[in-house]
């Protein structure tokens, strides 16, 4: 219907009146009348007392229906209306907007579902007559006692919280901002970008992530709609879409921005633990910066690995690093909150393929750092003080995983899907391989190989024509690795391959790669907090992947990049 909805309209016509009660019982087209006999039904109600009008039509919600009950309600001066009809998710609120129309109080309305709770699911037409006339004589007692309702305006903060630091939060954040809109991000970690921040060359452009990720950064922390909180953990949530009240805990970053000679007070730091940003390839002191161009610029201190001895206060003149400095917690009032956590990597289990026997069985990302300039080893191919003459990859670890065949999560389930990335970054990282060491030995192992994306499946073709060696196994009966009995190399895999009618290999390797697939982060306190809807595959879900593909079930909650799921774009 096109007549606009005047916002005086809402006490409506003898709302305080005895009630005058229209039903309107709706065919949905046959979905409804093919089962109930809604003739007999509107017949039936027609008989209560204070029912003026029980009548039928073939769909209540098109606009001839709606004009009938607006014409309706004004020749016999109802004061309640009720259409029996599909579910109120759907058509509720059109048929409030029918009775504000008619200049009758919406709120004078009452929905009732003779569809998806009678007609399908009760096959027996005369049960299902039986329960659409009790549903909608339920339905009449009820609207005898409904009270016309007046419409409120409600202040809203009109601001965003955005959850999450990495490149989705920053590209939400800096989108959002320059349309005027105020942010707030928070980010659990000392340091934002995320794990992008730890990539190198990206498929399919080639360029360098962090060459990417430096300008969005930029954008964020320069545009004066955005404020910024590092080390912030989300505490409490309360209000609604409009007015959320967020309680974050800010935990001490132990160093001013101000610092002097921060990089002294990193020297002398006699604490060391396992460097997150190379994946535990190398230490970092307990006093930190993550990266070169990280932001914040100044350093961290990870009170985990802190001892507070003392010495970076002393290698700073006693100004700018705090060791006595505690939590505080805020209050973030925004009108809709953001949420981009991001995801997690498959941890391996300890000897899944060997990893955490054998040093030389590493994962892809470890990969990723050691062939970063700026990595651990320059950029050079060297694992465990050995140059490597013979790699070989692994695909599939912690995805497709089958029942019998692999070991169940702490929750008990498996990682039955695809994570979408992962083969392709395989070949991405066989082929830049390739191209840096022609004669390296490349050894493919996969069960099935599936490039999603425009051209990925180019990164297939290139590997086979550089040499790049295939395997394909039997899912059901995964390679085995093997210290190298002949000590020629490190490690050996054997494997049945299925390309070569079943042949029985055994592949010598200087290095295993486990391409380990990508999972949800424990996202319990966001769960319980916001109550939202989580997956099978414990990813956030949305209301639907086509008609609101970012939206939670909570009106004000969105959703952006990998929380909800696998995906590189």
């Amino acid at each position: 219907m096109s007549e606009s909805i005047q916002p005086e309209q809402v006490a409506g016509n003898g709302a305080t009146a005895e009630p005058r009660i229209g039903v309107f019982v709706c065919h949905c087209g046959g979905n409804i009348s093919d089962v109930v006999d809604v003739k007999r039904v509107a017949e039936e109600i027609g008989r209560l007392p204070g029912v003026a009008i029980s009548t039928t039509h073939m769909f209540a919600c098109s606009d001839p229906g709606q004009a009938m009950i607006e014409q309706k309600i004004k020749e016999l001066n109802l004061n309640r209306v009720i259409v029996a009809a599909c579910s109120p998710s759907l058509h509720e609120l059109t048929f409030r907007r029918t009775l504000a129309r008619a200049g009758l109080n919406q709120y004078l309305y009452e929905h009732t579902n003779i569809r998806e709770q009678d007609s399908w699911v009760v096959t027996d037409k005369e049960l299902a007559t039986q329960k659409a006339i009790r549903l909608i004589r339920a339905a009449v007692s009820r609207v005898r006692h409904l009270a016309p309702l007046q419409k409120r305006v409600i202040p809203i903060h009109p601001s965003v919280l955005v959850i999450g630091g990495g490149i989705a939060g920053l590209t939400a954040a800096s989108y959002l901002a320059n349309r005027g809109i105020a942010v707030t991000l928070i980010e659990s970690s000392p340091f934002l970008g995320g794990r992008m921040a730890r990539l190198s060359g990206l498929f399919p452009t080639g360029k360098q992530a962090r060459d990417l990720l430096r300008p969005v950064m930029d954008a964020v922390v320069n545009n004066p709609k955005v404020t910024v909180y590092t080390n912030a953990e989300m505490i409490q949530s309360t209000g609604f879409i409009g007015d959320f009240r967020t309680t974050v805990r800010l935990q001490p970053r132990g160093v001013e921005p101000n610092v002097a000679n921060a990089q002294a007070a990193i020297d002398v730091c006699p604490e060391q633990t396992d460097d997150e940003f190379n994946f535990g390839l190398t230490k970092r002191k307990a006093i930190y910066l993550s990266h070169d161009g990280c932001y914040p610029s100044y350093p961290a201190i990870d009170w985990k690995s802190c001892t507070k001895c003392g010495k970076c206060v002393e290698a700073v003149g006693g100004k700018g690093i705090n060791l006595a400095d505690v939590p505080r917690e805020i209050e973030i009032r925004s009108g809709v909150i953001l949420i981009a956590v991001g995801l997690d990597l498959y941890q391996p289990r300890v000897g899944e393929y060997g990893f955490g026997q054998f040093r030389e069985v590493i994962t892809l990302a470890q990969l990723n750092r050691i062939l970063d300039s700026k990595g651990p080893t320059g950029g050079k191919l060297v694992v465990n003080g050995r140059q490597v003459r013979s790699i070989g990859f692994m695909h599939c670890v912690g995805s497709m995983q089958q029942k019998g065949v692999h070991q169940p999560g702490p929750d008990g389930k498996l990682n039955d899907y695809c994570s979408r990335v992962c083969c392709t970054a395989t070949l991405h990282a066989e082929t830049e391989l390739k191209a840096r060491y022609p004669n390296l030995q490349i050894y493919d192992f996969h069960e099935d190989i599936r490039t999603y994306g425009r051209w990925h499946e180019d990164y297939y073709s290139q590997a086979s024509e550089q040499g790049v060696a295939f395997v394909r196994f039997n899912p059901l009966r995964p390679p085995r690795v093997e210290r190298d009995p002949h000590e020629e190399m490190p490690l050996l895999v054997k494997t049945i391959d299925r390309l070569t009618f079943n042949e029985e290999l055994e592949v010598p390797l200087d290095v295993l790669v486990l391409a380990t697939g990508l999972v949800a982060r424990d996202m319990g306190r966001l769960v319980d907090l916001f109550r939202c809807s989580v997956g099978p595959d414990r990813f956030l879900l949305e209301v639907h992947p086509k008609l609101r593909p970012v939206e939670l079930a909570v009106f004000g909650l969105f959703l952006a990049g990998s929380v909800q799921g696998p995906m590189d774009t």
